[in-house]
């Protein structure tokens, strides 16, 4: 049933604002384990959902009755974008073509987003991907620990901070639920929702739900596709508090990206995007043809232009995703104080970025430079440059399992020992793929096997890629935790100690360019075996590669964290929190290897972990109608690195500019100003200053001055307000808006990327007064205000060139300049949604 209560989604009753508030930790231990403090601490709430409870540390839920309110089908992270300390960059109004998320300044790659305690995070470059999440109708509630992880957190990179998402719980009564939305840029979706009931002689509860959606880009050609599947079963076992889960997930993404584009462009051409079509020139037997300087395109102008190439045709600028996961949850009192808790998981990956190369059919790697060439383009030739697709694919298989034993030594005092394990098998491709005459790829996979037509070249050369590298990433971490309650439980302390060992076994089956991420995937024989082992070929003068290797690299370390509240008064509580934290180096970063001119072994140039400590202490306020938080707190960083994403070779791009002080104030309160109108607010400042100059090569002068630099993508400053209003029993509104303060786009801070404002509006009409029960119409329309912004930014070292890096040496080291680039913000867009259960 919908009554006022559940489907105003009053924000203030949506959002668990005390930045130390009732936990939902992502694994079923950690449920468990904070779930208890709720039942024995005090507390208070309004409208039932607010609760601000003892946890020591800085964190914040939000329910459904707040996710229902955000557009249908939007992405998670987009969601939790009012919670302090953090900023989300949406991509589109709809939340199915990705963002970037930072919490407190720190990037994606180093928070830990779970579902049901599984990571999501790559296991590779620890990034996350925004439009893979779950459909949000099936989100129970959300939270963000800000600056820390929790004591099982399944992760070796989560520096920064979590986001922990549960899934529903199937109902006990039969049920359907049927929604379509429709909006602008021909958006369409559909979601169905089928709830079993409680059957058979155990009562064994399900659901069952899929969704579809598929829209235009908001600005130039292509579209966003998406299905998702989810299954959900949930069965009771006797006794308190005993249960076990199983569930399946799917889902799909076929979607062209955005074209990323350089402030100077945005001013004088915001509308510039991928071009509409691209013509390939056919093939004459006996003309040398360059297909990169003779193809034919329609811009996103719609104008025509000859004797050009198709590298930003929009059906190559793409990202297909396949991603799926098995899940299980299960929990039981082996005696009335000792609990056992698993989650066990198996997670599968596959994906890429789409890409473009014009490849020569004398190409070396295709004709072993014994032969004239390969013909690719079927004229009877090898004397043309033919154009090829070449993504990077991923294709990931990851097993993990986290666990708890949680032994009560009596109502104060409770020991958890927990055990998380992640192994995961990842295989990093560059198969190259085949175009037709209008520059499609054959297949959105390329020459995968077990997909599209490989690129084949003579006999013994193998077939044409771009990398070929196979990893396992493998976690073992033990943990424990102690939680106790002083002085008539007024007094919290819990200490805890994670230790992980983290391994990646690497497997580099291409030639490594010499202290470069460049790679040679080759069967050429070498031109020449140098004396420290790195050989050269005659296609590529003097470049030195290192030929394809094996390693294992690994990481482990001890990380306590200690957090201690103290309840002041009935309406205060003070805490405060210290933990460590390390992210292990990314894939990327391990296989950049290097050798000196004389034998020696390998060196992994980019292998040493991020490590960080993290300080919060923080008050929190509480009475009948009144919830505020506030908290100071300190994050010292050592060797970090900086990640962004180049579109065109559709991966990350790291760089390392070492130690980073950071420290910041992130506060919020939430209070009901009369019945049925609630305001919600919070503010964050983030102070960071890079501590020293990133070298730029062998001579200690020779320097990139970042000391006492911001750092990238982190406003100073971010402001959030909701307010929602139950106008009458059918009818509510929300007004919602989201301040953001100017970014450094470079690790020099010579280009800055303006602040900006988004607001967005939501109405929700109850239909029961025309006899609809348990159905509801609702308008969303973000953006409302229609500011033109700048969201998620590429960051680069530097925009302006730099005269000369190094003033020790005789004549000037000149550094090119390179502009950042950025995802336009989406302009105001309305949404229509029919939801009705019966």
């Amino acid at each position: 049933m919908f009554s006022k209560k559940l489907w105003s989604g009053v924000a203030l009753s949506a959002f668990a604002l005390s930045l130390g508030g009732v936990a939902y930790a992502q694994s079923t231990g950690s449920q468990v384990q904070e779930d208890e403090v709720v039942v024995t601490a005090a507390r208070r709430s309004i409208d039932g959902a607010i609760l601000a409870e003892t946890v020591p540390k800085s964190r914040a839920s939000i329910s459904q009755e707040f996710i229902g309110q955000q557009n249908a089908g939007q992405s998670i992270l987009n969601t939790v974008n009012l919670v302090p300390g953090v900023n989300f960059t949406n991509n589109d109004a709809y939340g199915s073509s990705g963002g970037n998320l930072r919490i407190r300044g720190f990037d994606g790659a180093r928070v830990s987003v779970t579902f049901d305690g599984v990571p999501l995070n790559d296991s590779g470059n620890y990034a996350i991907f925004s439009n893979q999440m779950l459909d949000p109708e099936l989100i129970t509630r959300a939270s963000v620990n800000m600056g820390t992880t929790d004591v099982d957190s399944p992760t070796a990179s989560a520096v920064g901070g979590t986001v922990n998402y549960v899934t529903r719980i199937p109902d006990a009564e039969f049920g359907v639920m049927l929604q379509p939305s429709f909006g602008e840029n021909n958006f369409r979706r559909i979601l169905g929702v089928i709830d079993s009931g409680a059957l058979g002689p155990w009562e064994t509860r399900s659901f069952w739900a899929g969704s579809y959606t598929n829209y235009d880009k908001w600005k130039g050609p292509g579209e966003i596709e998406k299905q998702q599947y989810n299954v959900r079963l949930y069965q009771d076992l006797p006794g308190d508090g005993n249960f076990a889960a199983f569930a399946v997930h799917y889902n799909q993404n076929r979607n062209n990206f955005y074209r990323n584009i350089n402030r100077a462009t945005y001013l004088a051409n915001p509308g510039l995007e991928n071009d509409i079509s691209c013509l390939r020139p056919t093939g004459v037997n006996g003309v040398a043809e360059n297909e990169a300087n003779l193809s034919t395109i329609v811009n996103s102008a719609g104008q025509t232009v000859t004797n050009t190439t198709c590298t930003n045709y929009h059906n190559l600028r793409i990202n297909p995703s396949n991603t799926g996961n098995i899940r299980g949850q299960f929990s039981y009192g082996l005696t009335d104080n000792l609990r056992l808790t698993i989650d066990p998981s198996f997670q599968y990956v596959l994906a890429n970025g789409g890409g473009f190369t014009a490849v020569s059919e004398g190409d070396d790697r295709l004709d072993l430079g014994t032969f004239p060439g390969v013909d690719l383009n079927g004229d009877g030739d090898v004397l043309d440059t033919v154009s090829l697709y070449t993504p990077n694919t991923t294709n990931t298989r990851r097993w993990g399992v986290t666990s708890s034993l949680i032994w009560d030594l009596n109502d104060q005092h409770r020991l958890r020992f927990a055990y998380t394990g992640d192994y995961a098998s990842h295989r990093q491709t560059g198969d190259f793929g085949f175009l037709d005459i209008n520059g499609n790829p054959e297949d959105a996979f390329g020459g995968k096997d077990g997909y599209g037509r490989r690129v084949e070249g003579v006999a013994g050369a193998g077939n044409l890629r771009g990398r070929q590298r196979h990893s396992h990433a493998n976690l073992n971490q033990v943990a424990a935790e102690y939680r106790g309650m002083f002085f008539d439980d007024a007094f919290t302390f819990v200490a805890g100690l994670r230790a992980p060992y983290f391994e990646r076994e690497l497997d580099q089956q291409c030639y490594s360019q010499n202290a470069s991420s460049n790679v040679r995937c080759t069967h050429e024989t070498p031109s020449a075996v140098l004396a420290n082992g790195n050989v050269q070929f005659a296609s590529t003068g003097a470049t030195q590669y290192l030929p394809p290797f094996a390693a294992t690299l690994e990481f482990d370390d001890l990380l306590p964290n200690v957090g201690l509240s103290w309840r002041l008064s009935e309406n205060a509580t003070l805490y405060a929190s210290y933990a460590q934290g390390l992210s292990a180096p990314r894939t990327d970063n391990v296989y950049t290897v290097a050798r000196g001119a004389t034998p020696t072994s390998i060196l992994f140039t980019s292998a040493q972990p991020e490590t960080t400590d993290a300080y919060d202490i923080g008050l929190r306020y509480q009475s009948g109608n009144v919830i505020a938080a506030a908290a100071l707190w300190q994050t010292d960083y050592q060797n970090r690195i900086v990640s962004s994403f180049d579109q065109d070779i559709g991966a990350f791009v790291d760089r390392n500019i070492g130690a980073v002080d950071m420290s910041g104030i992130d506060a919020q309160i939430g209070f009901e100003l009369f019945d049925g109108f609630t305001l919600y607010g919070s503010a964050s400042y983030t102070r960071s200053e890079v501590l020293a100059n990133t070298p730029l090569g062998s001579s200690p002068t020779n320097v990139l001055l970042t000391s006492g630099a911001e750092l990238v993508e982190t406003p100073k400053s971010t402001l959030s307000m909701r307010a929602d209003w139950d106008i009458t029993e059918w009818l509510s509104v929300g007004l919602q808006s989201k301040f953001v303060g100017r970014r450094y786009s470079t690790d020099v801070n010579d280009e800055v990327s303006p602040a900006y404002t988004v607001s967005d509006f939501d109405a929700r009409l109850g239909l029961n007064m025309i006899g609809l029960d348990n159905s509801y119409l609702q308008l969303n329309v973000t953006n409302i205000l229609d500011e033109r912004y700048l969201g998620s930014i590429s960051s680069q070292t530097n925009a302006v060139t730099i005269t000369d890096t190094d003033p020790g040496v005789a004549g000037n080291q000149t550094r090119n300049g390179s502009a950042p680039t950025y995802s336009i913000g989406a302009p105001r867009t309305f949404m229509l949604t029919l939801r009705t259960e019966f």
